[in-house]
């Protein structure tokens, strides 16, 4: 494997407009290979927008969702790539044959779609249909999978995909700044996004404290370490509907260094130079090694009741 350079994107989606969202995405991947990048992930629903969803009924839902990879925003996205000779990954509602509804995410490059993974825990509308399998795909030489937020939270949905073979993991999110159970937890008043020019500091203080980035911490570098993978993090800044996220797209190593991080209220993405030697450097790399599956191959595999329902809290 050698080296490549992969940038992370956050953005303000606005709700149902596809052609708007592509044009941000086609603005930002467009600079990002200007500037030498060879691929490039946005959010979660990056090319539809996400949290209006909720409130959807299916006949809505249905409208919004397309066909993959017959659909125009696919077909949008291979062009971007065509013409920038770069990666793209990014999100979208899918529709099948039957009118099942997924929550998608595909990467594509110049010669067509590479890869489309289904959330296999998505809540965001009760229409939505869980996805059945990991995907494992390539780029550039290097593995890769594709984990869609609230399935990154399952830890042995990391460490399986790790061990298909993934040593990156793109994990698109639309997180934070939303009501829970965890100490701190909460929605971030709108108000405060309105006057950033005026007073940055009072919301950069919201964003990177328990609502958001200080949560963020509690866990993600822990997925890169553990497994020895590159997670590449991807969220929205801004409005997304009536909630406010924080953005704070980042790329972490197997190390579970944070190596580049959007820092910024700004339409944007960072880049990091990723490398093959600290995937065997990297402390998680041993640990697969140590593992011994014979003591708990069936304790993981037990069966459980799982949770059927999430409850999307509303402000």
């Amino acid at each position: 494997m050698q080296k490549i350079k992969i940038s992370t994107a956050q953005f303000e989606n606005k709700s149902g407009d596809k052609k708007y969202n592509l044009s941000v995405i086609e603005r930002l991947a467009q600079q990002a290979a200007k500037e030498g990048s060879d691929v490039i992930a946005f959010h979660e629903c990056s090319v539809t927008g996400y949290t209006f969803a909720r409130n959807l009924s299916k006949e809505k839902m249905l409208d919004l969702a397309e066909f993959i990879p017959d659909g125009d925003s696919v077909a949008k996205l291979i062009g971007i790539a065509k013409q920038n000779n770069i990666v793209v990954l990014a999100g979208l509602f899918e529709k099948d044959e039957d009118n099942n509804l997924f929550k998608a995410y595909v990467c594509v490059d110049k010669n067509g779609l590479v890869a489309k993974h289904r959330k296999l825990h998505p809540f965001i509308n009760p229409y939505l249909t869980a996805g059945e399998h990991y995907t494992v795909f390539e780029i550039l030489g290097w593995k890769c999978g594709i984990l869609i937020c609230y399935d990154n939270n399952i830890v042995e949905n990391v460490r399986a995909t790790k061990l298909l073979g993934a040593d990156i993991i793109f994990m698109p999110h639309v997180t934070m700044c939303t009501p829970s159970t965890r100490p701190g937890a909460g929605f971030v008043d709108p108000k405060l996004w309105e006057n950033k020019e005026n007073d940055p500091t009072s919301l950069r203080l919201e964003f990177d404290g328990m609502k958001g980035r200080a949560w963020l911490m509690k866990w993600l570098p822990a997925r890169a370490y553990d497994n020895a993978i590159y997670a590449i993090f991807s969220n929205p800044i801004g409005m997304d509907d009536d909630q406010l996220k924080n953005g704070c797209s980042m790329i972490i190593d197997p190390f579970g260094d944070i190596i580049a991080e959007c820092r910024s209220f700004d339409d944007s993405f960072v880049t990091a130079t990723i490398t093959p030697e600290k995937l065997t450097l990297a402390g998680g790399y041993r640990y697969i090694k140590a593992r011994r599956p014979g003591l708990y191959k069936d304790i993981i595999g037990k069966e459980h009741d799982p949770e059927q329902k999430v409850i999307w809290m509303k402000q």
